[in-house]
């Protein structure tokens, strides 16, 4: 089971890239990045409305909103500078190099997070293993731009 979740996860890794190309390509035949970032977040809207009708899930009530923190709510504009950057930056650099310095950002992004237990995440020291893992990969987007 354990192997199905991380193939599960590379599998999602995988849908990141072609979520890219496929707005880059949108972006070129658009002429316009800005509606190949609103068509996408639209389709992913329309997509996560069928999830939550087909799981029976509980429409959003006030309760719910109730519990939540103003910062929680700003993950959508995170999401809108990652495409969008994305969009601009794939035919510039290509899709390799994008999606690799996507996982670079991820890697810094995520030991800061875990090492400062940042928005109450639990503490992960960012001790000298997981340190040398984010230079190998800061290493591999060196040599693939190469």
């Amino acid at each position: 089971m354990n192997i199905a979740f991380h193939l599960l996860v590379v599998g999602a890794g995988i849908s990141v890239a072609l979520q890219q190309v496929l707005n880059a390509n949108l972006r070129a035949e658009l002429e316009s990045p800005w509606w190949a970032r609103c068509i996408s977040y639209v389709g992913g809207t329309v997509v996560m409305l069928a999830v939550i009708v087909a799981s029976g899930e509980p429409w959003l009530s006030s309760t719910m909103v109730a519990r939540t923190s103003w910062i929680s709510w700003t993950g959508g504009i995170f999401g809108a500078l990652f495409i969008g950057i994305s969009i601009i930056m794939m035919p510039r650099l290509g899709a390799a190099v994008v999606v690799a310095l996507i996982v670079v950002g991820q890697m810094l992004g995520s030991l800061a997070f875990d090492h400062f237990g940042l928005l109450g995440l639990p503490q992960h020291s960012a001790g000298p293993i997981r340190l040398a893992e984010a230079i190998l990969l800061i290493l591999g987007v060196i040599l693939i731009r190469f």
